[in-house]
């Protein structure tokens, strides 16, 4: 366990979200609390208090941080394809690979007991701008003719709903893949088959 003595103020804060990350990989989310993190990375009691005014302070961070990364990790699989379905695919793929990878950020993103991203602006950037990046893939599709018309935020709300609940079923073990090379097969299919639903069947392309 590190001496607190050894953390600088910026280093401290750091600490704490590394150790709340930690802890919540290890235990449910509503078991965290500051004292039980402070103990848990060697600080006084009232040190996490210097930069978390409570426990919903801290999770709307580790809740930004998710969502950051999960905005590159999808942006960065699209990037890599030129046709709107392929990055349709691709961030499908993308997201619930990142949502695996970062368990828990992930049950902090999307729990019952996130932060209200309204009391916590740059938070609910944060959230927007991740959603965004699907929701730009749909209107991509739409323009060329290769997704369906409708409402682009309904369409990725739809393409969302499928890669979340797929993206809980494997972190919560409730599908029969225990190995790690089975996620990206059952990720592709799926988002496959969602595209199929998306696509536009009267275009050529």
């Amino acid at each position: 366990m590190t001496s607190k003595a050894t953390y600088h103020h910026g280093d401290l804060r750091q600490a704490l979200i590394a150790g709340a990350i930690a802890l919540i990989n290890q235990q449910d989310v509503s078991s965290l609390s500051l004292r039980g993190l402070a103990r848990h990375i060697g600080v006084s009691h009232a040190a996490p208090y210097r930069h978390f005014s409570d426990k919903e302070a801290l999770l709307a961070v580790v809740a930004e941080e998710g969502f950051l990364g999960l905005t590159q990790a999808l942006t960065t699989a699209i990037e890599q394809k030129s046709q709107p379905l392929q990055r349709l695919e691709a961030s499908g793929v993308a997201y619930i690979k990142y949502a695996i990878a970062h368990a828990a950020h992930y049950r902090v993103m999307f729990g019952t007991y996130k932060s209200d991203c309204t009391q916590y602006s740059s938070l609910e950037q944060a959230s927007q701008e991740a959603f965004m990046v699907l929701e730009n893939v749909i209107i991509e599709g739409q323009s060329q003719g290769v997704i369906k018309s409708g409402e682009p935020r309904q369409l990725a709300w739809v393409a969302w709903s499928l890669v979340h609940g797929l993206a809980m079923l494997l972190i919560d073990n409730q599908l029969p893949l225990v190995k790690t090379e089975d996620i990206e097969p059952i990720s592709s299919f799926v988002t496959r088959t969602l595209i199929e639903g998306l696509t536009n069947k009267s275009s050529s392309k």
